[in-house]
């Protein structure tokens, strides 16, 4: 038996394999019942929003089953993004929200984020509550008469409250005559965001909008933004925008065809919330895995950078204990704790395109307020994840990296905390320097730890 549930987002996997199973996804679900103390019918309420995986029958399913068991009332509000359930979870006055989804990675994943009752996603000891309940198998939801168990309501106006709430962030300001690409990777939001950007005046060409249960993120979305890129240029569109799976993220395209990330669309919406004097503390939270050039470009104009380690959740943790509201990753997790409390690609989509219509500026000329370091990122499968201290060759080679990128660059080495894989990203002023790193650590990579 495994000893742990939750990974660096939520507990994932490929679906009907442990742990991602009925089975335990009914006991995740009556130990979520039973941490947020759930007693009776109406004692407690939970809502349960899912993305588009064939999969996410299955786990709602049993999810709701464990809950109800335990006298919880469950409210399912269907396919929506991440975000959103959040979002309905304060809306709901709900005492937990759950989301079933795999985010960014193939169909045949899914996996179960869970978030507390005002939009933030667990903390440790209550995840740590949570696996020990299903581990140990004491869970039993025995004790709930029959007269207590739970009640499941479909929620039918759960995509109205959320748009809504997106376009209140920008105060419902009209987009047009912004022309946009939208692709929604055939994910959660693939109803949803077509709706609210055409609502707020902005003409809208849509990509990967046929969700088949099979076909999310396969070549598309945030991970896979060529696609968009190109139509974005055959179009002859002012923006293109790229959702993941369960819309937490975005990345974008300028007009050009060129890709522009979550670091250039922090750069240009610190810089945009520092001339306006809404900048909290004058200080952007990102992650180690951003680009150098982010830091310089920040330093310029007086705005502290905080970096933290990798994930979505780590850089939410930061923000709020610094107070701080503009935060997120190279990835395309942007968060504006000013409206959402985690990672939200639609509102991020808004704000740029509100910064676009009101500076009277491109993308592309937004996006150049940062210059990159030359950089690669290698994404690697590897058998299995032994800690690195274990891989000689592997720790001897990223030790001589770093020894002579020491004065104008990094190695960062880490495995993927979602996937089977390990990141490798080299960053270097020299990028014919950095390109022949970038290979040597591959290759010592592929020699022990090759699929």
């Amino acid at each position: 038996m495994m000893k742990h549930l939750f990974g660096t987002d939520g507990i994932r996997g490929q679906a009907n394999r442990h742990p991602v199973t009925p089975e335990m996804a009914l006991q995740i679900g009556k130990a979520i019942g039973r941490v947020i103390g759930a007693a009776g019918h109406g004692s407690k309420r939970v809502v349960i929003g899912k993305d588009t995986r064939l999969s996410g029958y299955m786990l709602e399913t049993a999810l709701t089953s464990g809950l109800v068991s335990m006298g919880a009332d469950v409210f399912l509000v269907g396919p929506v993004p991440t975000p959103a359930v959040a979002h309905l979870t304060k809306s709901l006055a709900a005492d937990a929200g759950i989301m079933v989804t795999a985010s960014h990675n193939p169909f045949d994943d899914n996996g179960i984020k869970i978030f507390g009752p005002v939009g933030y996603k667990l903390d440790d000891s209550a995840e740590e509550e949570i696996t020990r309940l299903v581990l140990s198998g004491e869970i039993s939801s025995e004790h709930i008469r029959s007269d207590q168990i739970g009640k499941a309501h479909r929620v039918d106006d759960a995509a109205g409250r959320y748009i809504e709430f997106a376009k209140s962030t920008i105060r419902n300001e009209k987009l047009n005559p912004l022309k946009i690409v939208l692709d929604c990777a055939n994910g959660s939001a693939y109803h949803m965001a077509p709706l609210i950007f055409r609502e707020l005046g902005a003409s809208v060409v849509t990509c990967n909008v046929a969700p088949d249960g099979y076909n999310i993120n396969n070549d598309c979305g945030a991970l896979h933004p060529h696609g968009m890129s190109e139509q974005v240029k055959a179009s002859n569109a002012d923006i293109g925008i790229a959702l993941d799976g369960d819309a937490d993220r975005v990345i974008f395209s300028d007009s050009h065809g060129c890709i522009v990330d979550g670091d250039r669309i922090l750069a240009m919406c610190a810089l945009e919330f520092h001339r306006r004097g809404v900048l909290a503390h004058d200080t952007l939270v990102c992650t180690s895995m951003s680009n150098f050039g982010l830091r310089d470009s920040m330093t310029r104009h007086g705005i502290r950078v905080v970096s933290t380690d990798v994930g979505d959740r780590q850089v939410i943790e930061a923000m709020r204990a610094g107070e701080f509201s503009v935060g997120g990753e190279k990835s395309g997790h942007v968060i504006f704790l000013d409206f959402a409390t985690t990672g939200d690609g639609i509102i991020t989509a808004l704000q740029v395109m509100c910064l676009m219509k009101n500076s009277q500026q491109s993308l592309a000329s937004l996006a150049a307020c940062m210059n990159e370091y030359p950089h690669r990122l290698l994404s690697l499968p590897v058998r299995e994840k032994p800690p690195l201290e274990m891989l000689p060759r592997l720790l001897t080679t990223i030790r001589q990296a770093e020894a002579e990128l020491a004065e104008q660059g990094r190695v960062l080495v880490r495995y993927s905390g979602t996937e089977r894989k390990i990141r490798v990203l080299v960053e270097a002023k020299d990028a014919t320097l950095m390109e022949s790193w970038a290979e040597r650590l591959g290759a010592a990579v592929q020699a022990e730890l090759g699929s």
